[in-house]
């Protein structure tokens, strides 16, 4: 009885751990592998507009309230509304647009597979074949 509890409890907290990292995915044509966090958060706020290679980087965020985008903002430092207040500065000053919002983290998926440049999260458990994946964060 007790090896099945442990059992149970062991991939309980696998389950829970693998579902709390989160992924962020870039486009295959993006000309890097990893990213850190000044540098995502550089993407994040506009003040790095281009990949290294000069492309225009496409920055996406995910709609809805949920565990991964609460991840992903805390990761930056940043809560959402703190991000929106800055991309509403930047559009205001004419310096760029607020990233497109996905519906869903499959949409998200899609959207960075098809477009060249793009850059978005998502759940880990949820990346397949068709992205990159730059960092993944877990849950702190």
């Amino acid at each position: 009885m007790k090896i099945v509890i442990v059992t149970l409890l062991f991939l309980f907290s696998w389950a829970e751990a693998s579902f709390s990292q989160v992924a962020v995915i870039a486009h295959k044509s993006v000309p890097v592998d990893t990213i850190n966090k000044s540098e995502l958060l550089d993407f994040y706020t506009a003040d790095i507009k281009k990949w290294i290679n000069g492309d225009r980087v496409i920055v996406n965020d995910l709609k809805p309230k949920g565990e991964v985008k609460k991840i992903f903002y805390k990761f930056l430092g940043k809560t959402p509304s703190r991000m929106k207040s800055i991309w509403l500065k930047s559009m205001l000053s004419g310096e760029g647009d607020p990233p497109e919002a996905m519906k869903s983290e499959e949409e998200m998926l899609q959207k960075i597979a098809a477009t060249p440049g793009a850059i978005g999260f998502l759940s880990h458990t949820k990346v397949n074949n068709n992205v990159k994946t730059l960092i993944v964060i877990g849950k702190k």
